[in-house]
């Protein structure tokens, strides 16, 4: 059996001419309402979304009138968002989350670990630094959940249990923004310690589709009346300011020399996106006339997910997928390079190998009405 019949491989690791490592992976390109315009692999694979779900978790929160009552503001919805890297501005706004929703460090049932930055690993070993449950990158989600189960008069205690109110409520909200039935979704425990989400690969496409599509309709509107859109439903209006939040404040995300805000900031609105571990990524992009090329009727979602989990080719592979799709310019994706096409050196600074991308698009046909 040859390598390319075990699995549709979307990238190979060459040293020298040798292939050293294969990549599986699967890819959804969605419009809005959901149509499946390009796919690789299976674009319907039921797919642990990790923090990948964190925006529609977000809005199960906003959605109590949690940020209103305790005075967050867009930078604290979007480190609710966010997969951190635990830097110090980080650590400092989750704990300042905790004090506005009159809730202490203790009350997070998430734990401490090393962070997803290098540069902030090294300093804690210089400084013998021990983490504790503020230092969680999923910190941000976990103060909202806390403001959010606060919000609807629930205990604080056992928030992150599947059967607390505040999850009951996130289940629903999930499922039913990914338009799915409440048991379309299965659950799983995340590695913060708070239920994760199961659901097909394109769902997520969907997902991000919605909330770029929800910015648009938003700025559409505001334009047409001059002023605030009044005849937007509440569910676009909350879709629409997460997306705000993720789009201006990048640097609350993900962080420094990350993959999400290195994104984020290169497109300057035009597109959101959100890494989930073990190899999931999404992206949401507003509607142009890059969309309208690729026959999305508004905005543009993407999926993707590497069955392996390895971090670098997903980051490599959604780079390469923005340039066959031909998303943003030449120059916004340029900045994505270090990501996109990572030097392979040995420790003498000699290159031995390259990542190669084997993966085609499938194009699906519109549906007749």
């Amino acid at each position: 059996m040859s390598l390319r019949e075990t699995g549709p491989i979307a990238a190979t690791v060459y040293r020298g001419e040798a292939i050293e490592n294969t990549h599986i992976a699967h890819v959804a390109v969605v419009q809005a309402d959901g149509r499946l315009l390009y796919s690789f692999g299976d674009p319907s694979r039921i797919t642990l979304v990790r923090s990948a779900a964190k925006p529609a978790q977000a809005l199960a929160v906003l959605e109590t009138g949690a940020l209103e009552r305790f005075g967050f503001d867009e930078a604290d919805l979007a480190l609710m968002c966010a997969s951190h890297s635990s830097e110090p501005r980080h650590i400092e706004r989750a704990r300042r989350m905790l004090a506005k929703a009159q809730v202490s460090e203790a009350d997070l049932r998430c734990g401490g670990h090393p962070p997803l930055s290098d540069a902030v690993y090294v300093d804690w070993l210089k400084r013998d630094f021990k983490p504790d449950a503020v230092c969680s990158n999923c910190s941000g989600k976990h103060a909202g959940m806390l403001a959010g189960a606060r919000s609807i008069g629930a205990a604080i205690a056992g928030y992150e249990l599947p059967e607390h109110p505040l999850q009951v409520r996130v289940k629903h909200t999930v499922a039913e923004v990914c338009d799915l039935p409440d048991d379309g979704v299965q659950w799983s425990i995340d590695g913060c310690n708070l239920p994760t989400p199961a659901f097909a690969l394109d769902r997520l496409a969907r997902l991000f589709a919605k909330l770029a599509a929800a910015e648009d309709e938003i700025s559409a509107s505001a334009a047409a009346s001059a002023g605030t859109p009044s005849a937007i439903s509440p569910r676009t209006v909350a879709l629409a300011r997460i997306y705000r939040a993720m789009a201006a404040h990048p640097e609350w995300v993900g962080g420094e020399g990350r993959f999400c805000t290195t994104l984020m900031r290169a497109f300057d609105g035009a597109l959101i996106g959100k890494v989930g571990a073990d190899g999931s990524y999404a992206i949401g992009v507003r509607a142009s006339r890059q969309t309208a090329r690729l026959g999305a009727d508004g905005a543009l979602g993407i999926a993707v997910k590497v069955e392996d989990g390895n971090i670098g080719v997903l980051y490599a592979t959604v780079a390469e997928l923005l340039a066959r799709l031909d998303i943003g310019s030449a120059e916004q994706r340029a900045q994505l390079s270090a990501f996109h096409a990572p030097p392979m050196v040995n420790t003498m600074g000699v290159e031995i190998g390259h990542l190669a991308f084997s993966f085609e698009l499938a194009a699906h046909a519109r549906r007749e009405a």
